[in-house]
């Protein structure tokens, strides 16, 4: 039996304790926030589990051998410090940090003190990600020319960050889950509408040494809600619409092939391939059920997590480069290998 606590009680918090709660050897102990009204619906929500204002409470309990973090991205650093360094081990929201030195040194406590850091990133977990990554691996695209994602809807307006910061975690952890190569420049514009010096509105680019480019648009002030991903190959095409209810994913036999025009040297021949359309069967499970399941089996067999402290802190060091480069009026950033 895996003991777990839980600190914040907000958005994502209730979340966190519905599915870890239902895991088969897992108990939810305690649950910790700093809001007296958060803290008494939990009592209501869970009855059997403890509430406490106070963080190192959790940290004190010898059956509370792992800590799930669902608060503001500003208290990640220090609550996943303590976490790791009282032997815990933790799971945290995404981003894993502010910054990337917050995000190495998290790193290097996390191997020191050999616990387990997984970050949240729930959208590799599901059946949708799965399947993709599924379909690159086995080369069914051929080679990936680019890949390009937009997430826009009308607010969540936050306190603190700006919509890069906010959406872009999601759509980064997808890309570097299925892209297993470090990017040579970041660049990103944005443009700010409610509030001074909060991006309102961003787009972010991102290329590869072998050409591969990655294009995202982000926005709190769309119409309409889109989610939508598309990842072409030169042999095949996948649309990812996360907002569809039963074809998230939907492989497209499309593409074109390119050779000398026997007419004349100078030019060029193209050829448009249009094929059949697939959606393949997915898992309908809800991914954060699976992604706890996954981390207690982490943490049961020492394993290491899907979304590990290195993912997190790969997607923190993009984010890094993008807020750079937007204050640099959208020049390119390069990554150091």
């Amino acid at each position: 039996m895996i003991g777990v606590g839980l600190v914040g009680y907000g958005y994502w918090g209730p979340n966190l304790a519905r599915n870890f709660s239902r895991q088969a050897d897992c108990r939810l102990i305690a649950i910790c926030d700093k809001s007296p009204e958060r803290l008494a619906k939990a009592a209501r929500d869970y009855p059997g589990v403890a509430v406490t204002p106070r963080y190192r409470d959790l940290l004190r309990r010898s059956d509370i051998q792992a800590v799930l973090i669902a608060t503001p991205v500003s208290f990640h650093y220090r609550f996943v410090k303590e976490a790791l360094l009282a032997g815990k081990d933790v799971l945290v929201e995404k981003p894993l940090a502010e910054n990337n030195r917050q995000a190495e040194k998290l790193l290097e406590i996390a191997g020191r003190t050999g616990c387990i850091l997984a970050v949240d990133h729930t959208f590799l977990f599901t059946g949708a990600v799965r399947k993709i990554k599924e379909l690159l691996d086995s080369k069914a695209l051929g080679d990936l020319l680019y890949f390009n994602s937009v997430r826009i809807n009308l607010g969540l307006f936050q306190e603190d960050v700006n919509v890069i910061h906010d959406l872009a975690p999601h759509d980064l952890s997808i890309l570097c889950h299925l892209i297993d190569t470090m990017p040579v420049s970041v660049q990103a514009m944005g443009a700010c509408h409610a509030r001074p010096n909060q991006e309102s509105l961003g787009y972010l680019h991102i290329e590869y040494p072998d050409g591969f480019m990655a294009h995202f648009h982000f926005s709190w002030l769309a119409p309409v809600k889109i989610r939508q991903t598309l990842i072409a190959g030169t042999h095949k095409m996948i649309v990812y619409d996360d907002m569809e209810m039963s074809e998230k994913v939907k492989i497209y036999d499309k593409g074109i092939s390119v050779s000398p025009d026997q007419d004349s040297m100078y030019q060029i021949k193209v050829d448009y391939r249009t094929g059949d359309m697939v959606a393949p069967k997915l898992a309908h499970r809800e991914a954060l059920d699976a992604e706890a399941e996954h981390f207690l089996a982490c943490v049961r067999d020492r394993s290491q997590p899907l979304s590990d402290g290195k993912a997190g802190a790969r997607v923190v060091r993009l984010i890094a480069a993008a807020q750079q480069s937007l204050l640099r009026g959208g020049k390119k950033m390069l990554i150091n290998q």
